[in-house]
């Protein structure tokens, strides 16, 4: 009936990215599950599912008591960029009013059965406005607490190689009415994004959770990807007519981000012209090629102009080094005197 999950995506703090090996030693968190590891078209490393029990207020204006639980991994892609993600499904009510023992909410990982009547469309809205209130569901602290747990471990120098900001993708995915497909993508602020998916009925029934949940993390990944890359180039203005200063902020950009934008290399072909029309809306694409070929373009700049002020330098060098052989030459013990 509805599914949804929050995604906090953010930078490991480790001055390098970390190899595959390292990714998957980091992210070993469940004793006898395996880690998932991903070498093409780019590495991407995805931790064990775990799972956490939860028993409070669905966020809706009911109030409507859950049980259940949330499903929650972590992944890292290009060996330094750390996604949280955290999901669950609402059930329909199948016994109003009775709870069940935990052997019996533990048997349906993922998924959270309301003790009486709610209102999907009133849960959308409140899950999607954000604001938790205590006592209500906050699937995002799930997903931000497993980051910050695997931030401090010992595998990590605990030192950034730039400065970011953590970004959060609050999403549901909701049977679309009119049975066509479609997604409202919603910048709500600086670090903050909401999407909602209207799928049509059929295809959400075949459709695994796990290929609508990896959407989701593409289009936060990529998101946090132009977010980070717009911040470089915002700082670099500070620095007008300082070259190397300039290329010395935009520098991450080429070593840590320019390489990792596939956005359709994990999204699966049944949902490829969902995120075409997201991209489209939103010109992530565009404005990232954009983006990419002004960096660019200022690391041209800035190269021809240490070019230049390094074949200035040799020239001054090379007069001053003539005036000093001549005047060498004037003042060498055993030649006449200047003419007066």
């Amino acid at each position: 009936m509805l599914t949804f999950g929050e995604i906090h995506t953010g930078l490991l703090q480790n001055s390098t990215p970390l190899s595959s090996a390292r990714v998957s030693a980091l992210l070993d968190l469940v004793v006898g599950e395996r880690v998932r590891r991903f070498e093409r078209p780019i590495a991407h490393v995805v931790s064990p599912d775990r799972l956490d029990g939860v028993d409070c207020c669905l966020p809706s204006a009911a109030k409507t008591q859950a049980i259940g639980t949330v499903v929650h991994h972590l992944s890292v892609t290009g060996g330094h960029i750390v996604q949280g993600s955290a999901h669950t499904a609402i059930d329909p009510v199948l016994r109003d009013g009775l709870r069940q023992p935990w052997s019996y909410y533990l048997a349906r990982p993922g998924t959270l059965e309301p003790i009486n009547k709610v209102n999907l469309a009133d849960v959308v809205d409140g899950f999607l406005a954000g604001a938790p209130r205590p006592g209500v569901l906050d699937v995002g602290a799930i997903s931000a607490r497993a980051i910050d747990r695997i931030q401090s471990s010992k595998l990590l120098d605990r030192k950034r190689p730039f400065l970011s900001s953590r970004a959060m993708l609050r999403w549901a995915a909701v049977p679309a009415a009119g049975g066509e497909n479609s997604a409202s993508f919603v910048i709500e602020s600086p670090t903050a994004r909401t999407l909602l998916l209207r799928l049509d009925p059929e295809l959400a029934e075949t459709l695994p959770v796990d290929a609508v949940r990896t959407f989701c993390e593409t289009l936060a990944l990529h998101d946090w990807l132009l977010t980070t890359i717009l911040s470089l180039l915002d700082r670099s203005l500070e620095t007008p007519g300082n070259r190397p200063r300039l290329a010395a902020k935009l520098h991450p950009a080429v070593e840590f981000l320019m390489h990792l934008w596939m956005p359709e290399a994990r999204v699966d072909p049944v949902l490829l012209p969902l995120w075409e029309a997201v991209d489209h809306r939103s010109s992530l694409s565009k404005q990232w090629r954009t983006s990419v070929d002004r960096i660019r373009d200022q690391l041209n700049l800035s190269t021809m102009a240490l070019l230049e002020a390094s074949v200035e330098a040799a020239e001054r060098a090379v007069v001053v080094a003539t005036e000093t052989t001549a005047a060498l030459e004037r003042i060498r013990p055993g030649s006449p005197p200047a003419a007066a």
